[in-house]
């Protein structure tokens, strides 16, 4: 019984190890330039950063990866029009291939 734990305890250890080789690589930093930005968590504080994003001109769900946290609103979304000063919607103006290309925080 000893013998057929080992056997089993070596096999499962062995197949960790091969699943965690075929994992992807890390892309070098600088290396990819469609890599995605670090998911920035609350709303918008930095507004240079948050404005070299949108220079990218990013899509909507790129926006959403980048900044989760921040409402988006699109011209298709119904929302009250109440004043916040947190930065949490983010009314952007969409280029017509559906790129976001400015906007304004209200």
């Amino acid at each position: 019984m000893h013998r057929l734990a080992s056997v089993f305890f070596t096999a499962v250890l062995g197949a960790a190890a091969l699943v965690a080789c075929q994992t992807a690589p890390h892309a070098a930093p600088g290396a990819a330039p469609n890599a995605q930005p670090a998911p920035v968590s609350g709303f918008v504080t930095d507004m240079k950063a948050f404005e070299a994003f949108i220079a990218t001109k990013p899509t909507p769900a790129q926006f959403h990866a980048a900044y989760p946290d921040v409402m988006l609103v699109t011209p298709d979304m119904m929302t009250t029009r109440e004043m916040r000063q947190n930065n949490s919607r983010y009314f952007p103006k969409m280029d017509a291939d559906g790129r976001i290309v400015g906007g304004s925080f209200m």
